[in-house]
């Protein structure tokens, strides 16, 4: 048992009481507002929220932001490129570790790439309807993701580990990279549970461990969940979705908040 799923009250109250002091989280849309009341440091940061608490778009053709953070980027994948930070952009190959349907699916399409401090929720959300196609398992490095290391390392999206995630329905396709960061204990999804870390840290398709019934997910239900700060990449296709025209690097987004539309029925 880690040190973040001690129960001990002393010391877990000890790292949540700390936690806030440092990061000043804002509970107030928690199921649980109280911090100390949780029975863990990592059940006090992977909290739910309060049932209401983040209503999907009325709009039924909008995307909705998957998680509470920052726009690092959004824009086009541009001749098989993603934008990662001023001067620094990486591919779409290295992004989803060679998987030729998919790259060509993407190529051409859309991104938004979200940044969540260690102060944000941390569980992860639909941002469209769909059925999981395809999950992987991506090895790699657990550098920083905040924009001082965006900034500074190359292509730090595609050499961090990460869990690829792509989606279906009759309308649309897309992609949810999970990745990995420094001080991340853990990443997990409704459908495999704990994915990282591995014991055996190569590519690898991951296995259900839900019924294949129940690999559908609404727009809003809940997919994953990270442990401290990391990253979430959309992806769609192209001539698939418009962005909201007011969206910007910088930029902080909620679950639920809608960041575009389909403009067309594309898979």
């Amino acid at each position: 048992m880690t040190a973040t799923r001690s129960r001990s009250t002393a010391f877990k109250n000890m790292l949540i009481r700390g936690f806030v002091r440092l990061y000043d989280p804002d509970l107030s849309d928690a199921e649980q507002p109280s911090a100390t009341e949780y029975e863990s440091f990592n059940a006090f940061f992977t909290r739910a929220l309060r049932p209401g608490a983040r209503p999907a778009p009325q709009d039924p053709v909008a995307i909705a932001s998957p998680v509470d953070g920052t726009i690092s980027e959004i824009g086009r994948i541009d001749s098989n490129r993603l934008l990662q930070a001023k001067g620094h952009d990486y591919t779409l190959d290295a992004l989803l570790a060679g998987r030729a349907e998919w790259i060509s699916r993407f190529n051409g399409g859309y991104f938004a790439t979200i940044y969540l401090a260690p102060y944000n929720y941390h569980r992860i959300h639909m941002a469209a309807a769909g059925q999981l196609r395809e999950a992987w398992y991506v090895p790699g490095r657990l550098f920083s993701v905040n924009a001082g290391t965006a900034a500074l390392v190359p292509g730090l999206f595609a050499r961090n580990e990460r869990i690829v995630l792509t989606f279906a329905d009759d309308s649309l396709s897309h992609a949810i990279v999970l990745v990995g960061a420094l001080n991340v204990g853990s990443i997990e999804t409704v459908w495999h549970g704990v994915v990282a870390p591995r014991a055996q840290r190569v590519l690898a398709a991951l296995t259900l461990t839900r019924p294949a019934r129940s690999i559908a997910a609404a727009r809003g239900d809940e997919l994953g969940r990270f442990n401290m700060g990391s990253t979430v990449i959309l992806l769609f296709p192209r001539q698939t979705i418009d962005w909201a025209a007011n969206l910007r690097a910088g930029m902080r987004v909620r679950v639920g908040q809608s960041i575009g539309r389909r403009i067309a029925a594309v898979t």
